[in-house]
């Protein structure tokens, strides 16, 4: 027998769309974030030229790390725990808070104890952080229940991972089109001559960001935002800049 055993399979198969429709009802009405599409100042610049950009404090996901990105195990695994970290928060925000963000686009910052090994591109000397833009919902509280969430995932830097609070400030940015080794000719344009011609200096450390997807994208139309963080050139820093280079 099958008391109306029919009848709530029909029920079911007549609910299903509206169960679809009433989830995407309540995703849009809800409070939403993109920061590329909310702050297309810091990341969507003009192609073709240099940018003064004020980068207000921005919470981040963040994980360090040494060595060649190319053929660095940590490097890799520092990525992987980042998106799974990144889509664990949001899952956590969106059935705690009722908010919703898209996942930003992955971020690095660089440096090394001898900044020849930039342009010498001694990827071994470099060091790292590689992280994510968070929406400013996410709290420490969040991040610890998403990390625990995603332990299942078995990632092995997740455990790496932290929330920080990343102040940059007045820095300057250019869109490079091509491949991440061709962007040398443009960071010594920055260097030698935007930087001293605008009457600043670098501080802190250069700053990457990531727009395409390198595994889906040609080298040649590879987008990414180059960012350095800099200060007014000052009569002392001028000095030290003159003993520098003699």
């Amino acid at each position: 027998m099958d008391p109306g055993g029919k009848g709530i399979a029909i029920l079911r198969t007549e609910l299903t769309p509206l169960d679809n429709t009433l989830s995407v009802i309540r995703e849009s009405t809800m409070q939403t974030y993109d920061i590329k599409k909310d702050r297309k100042d810091l990341y969507a610049p003009r192609a073709g030229g240099f940018e003064i950009v004020e980068v207000p404090p921005l919470d981040f996901l963040m994980v360090d790390g040494h060595g060649d990105p190319n053929t660095s195990t940590a490097y890799h695994e520092a990525i992987e725990a980042l998106y799974g970290a990144s889509y664990s928060v949001r899952s956590v925000a969106k059935a705690r808070l009722g908010k919703l963000n898209t996942i930003g686009p992955l971020e690095g910052l660089w440096s090394a104890d001898d900044l020849t090994a930039f342009r010498k591109r001694d990827k071994s000397a470099w060091d790292w952080t590689m992280m994510i833009a968070q929406p400013e919902w996410v709290t420490a509280d969040l991040v610890e229940e998403a990390l625990s969430a995603a332990r299942k995932k078995r990632l092995p830097a997740l455990g790496l991972i932290r929330l920080e609070h990343y102040a940059e400030g007045r820095s300057v940015q250019i869109l490079h089109v091509g491949a991440y080794d061709d962007e040398g000719p443009t960071l010594e344009r920055l260097h030698r001559d935007f930087l001293p011609a605008s009457g600043f200096v670098p501080r802190g450390r250069h700053h990457e960001i990531y727009l395409s997807d390198a595994r889906r994208t040609e080298p040649a139309r590879l987008k990414t935002i180059l960012r350095q963080p800099v200060s007014k050139l000052t009569a002392a820093s001028s000095a030290a800049i003159g003993k520098a280079t003699n």
